[in-house]
C-alpha cells in the first residue's frame, strides 16, 4: 500500500484511506438529503391523492346539479300543460268543447317540446327509413310507390340528430314496382 500511497501523492491525490473517511463522512449527509427529498415526494403524492379525490367528488356533485338542473327546466316547460288537463277535466262542457280544449292542449305541448329541441320523426309520405321508422304492419296497393309510409300509428321523435324513438309506421307495398 505504501506504493500506491507514494503515487497517490506524487500525483497531487489524497491518500487512499483520508478518500474513505470523506466518503464516510458525506454519505450520511446525502442520505439526509435524500431522505428529505423522499418524504416531500410522499407528501406531495399525498397532496395530490387528496386534490384529485376532493376534484373527484366535486364533479360529481357539479353532474348531479347540473341533471337536476336540466330536468328542472324541461318540467317547467310541461307544467301549464299539466294545468290545462287538468282544467279540461274539471270543465262541464260538451263533449266537442272538451276536443277542442284538448287539441289546444296538444299544440301547447307541441310548443313545450319545440322549445326542448324535440321535434317530430317525418312519416306520412316519405320513404320507409328503417333508423327511424319501425313498420307494424304493410298495404297491398298499387296507389303508391313501394315502402312508402302511408299511416303513423305512433309519433316519433329526435332532439338534434338522436332519436329518442322511432315513429310506429304502416307501409305500402307495390307488388308492380318490386317486379320491375
Amino acid at each position: 500500500m505504501n506504493n500506491e500511497t507514494e503515487v497517490q501523492e506524487q500525483a497531487g491525490a489524497a491518500p487512499v484511506e483520508e478518500t474513505a473517511a470523506a466518503v464516510e463522512v458525506a454519505a450520511p449527509s446525502e442520505v439526509e438529503t435524500l431522505k428529505a427529498e423522499r418524504d416531500g415526494l410522499v407528501d406531495r403524492l399525498a397532496r395530490l391523492q387528496a386534490e384529485f379525490d376532493n376534484f373527484r367528488k366535486r364533479e360529481a356533485k357539479e353532474r348531479v346539479d347540473f341533471r337536476d338542473y336540466a330536468v328542472a327546466n324541461a318540467v317547467e316547460q310541461f307544467l301549464p300543460v299539466l294545468d290545462n288537463f287538468q282544467l279540461a277535466l274539471k270543465s262541464q262542457g260538451s263533449a266537442e268543447q272538451l276536443r277542442t280544449g284538448v287539441e289546444l292542449i296538444l299544440k301547447q305541448m307541441e310548443e313545450a317540446l319545440k322549445t326542448l329541441g324535440v321535434t317530430a320523426v317525418e312519416t306520412v309520405g316519405a320513404q320507409f327509413d328503417p333508423h327511424v321508422h319501425e313498420a307494424l304492419g304493410s298495404v297491398e296497393t298499387s296507389e303508391h310507390p313501394d315502402h312508402q309510409v302511408l299511416e303513423e300509428v305512433r309519433r316519433g321523435y329526435r332532439i338534434k340528430d338522436k332519436l329518442l324513438r322511432p315513429a310506429m309506421v304502416k307501409i305500402a307495398i307495390n307488388h308492380a314496382q318490386v317486379n320491375d
